[in-house]
C-alpha cells in the first residue's frame, strides 16, 4: 500500500509539474500549447509538432542519463524515469489541452494518467467497474467517472508505474555499458513517448 501511495505521489507531482511548468526549464503548459495554436491553430498538424519536438526531448534524455554506464547507474536511472515520467504526462496533456480539454479538471487528469496504461487501459477501465465503455474515448469516460473510480483508476495506474522498472530490464543491463546504455536508452524513451501519444490521440479525440 504504501509503494502504491508514493507511486500516485509521483503520478500527482508529474501533472502539476507539467501543468505549472519548472522555473527556467519550461513554461506553464497552456502556455506552451498556446505557442503551438498561434501557429498552426487546434489542429493535427499542431498536435504532430508537439509530438515530435517530446520524442526529440524524452529520447536526448534517455541517451544522456545512460552514457555513464555502470558507475552512473544508481544516480541517472531514477532521473531518467523521473524526466521521462514528466514528459510523457506533458505531452499527453498537451494533447488534451490542444483537442479542448479542461486540464485542470481532476477527471481530464485522471485520464491523461490512464493513457500510460496503453494496451492495458480496457482492462484498467474493467477492473475498475467500467462496463459500459466500448469506446475508450474521453467523451464516453468522463461522464462515467465518479470521484470514486477517480481513485481506483489513479491506483491503478501507481501500481503499473511501480511495476515499470520492471518492464525495463533489458534497456537496465544495457545502460551498464557507456554509450551502448545511451543508444538503448534514447531508443526506449523515443518509443515509449511515440507509444503514449497514439494512445493521447485516440483518448482525447473529438470525433470518437
Amino acid at each position: 500500500m504504501e509503494n502504491k501511495e508514493k507511486s500516485i505521489a509521483v503520478l500527482d507531482w508529474a501533472y502539476e509539474t507539467a501543468l505549472n511548468g519548472i522555473p527556467m526549464v519550461s513554461e506553464p503548459l497552456e502556455e506552451f500549447v498556446q505557442s503551438y495554436i498561434d501557429k498552426y491553430g487546434r489542429t493535427e498538424k499542431a498536435i504532430n509538432k508537439m509530438v515530435n519536438a517530446q520524442k526529440l526531448k524524452c529520447s536526448t534524455t534517455g541517451f544522456l542519463t545512460g552514457l555513464g554506464g555502470l558507475i552512473t547507474l544508481p544516480v541517472t536511472l531514477p532521473m531518467d524515469l523521473t524526466s521521462s515520467l514528466f514528459m510523457e504526462v506533458r505531452m499527453i496533456a498537451s494533447i488534451a489541452c490542444l483537442r479542448g480539454y479542461k486540464i485542470k479538471d481532476d477527471e481530464v487528469k485522471t485520464l491523461v494518467f490512464l493513457c500510460l496504461a496503453g494496451n492495458a487501459v480496457g482492462d484498467v477501465i474493467k477492473n475498475v467497474g467500467i462496463k459500459t465503455a466500448q469506446s475508450l474515448a474521453a467523451k464516453k469516460l468522463l461522464p462515467l467517472l465518479s470521484k470514486e473510480l477517480i481513485l481506483k483508476i489513479n491506483k491503478a495506474i501507481g501500481f503499473r508505474l511501480i511495476t515499470k522498472g520492471g518492464s525495463k530490464g533489458v534497456i537496465n543491463v544495457g545502460k551498464a555499458i557507456p554509450i551502448v546504455g545511451g543508444i538503448l536508452g534514447g531508443a526506449w524513451n523515443y518509443t515509449e513517448v511515440h507509444y503514449y501519444a497514439k494512445w493521447a490521440k485516440k483518448m482525447f479525440n473529438e470525433n470518437t
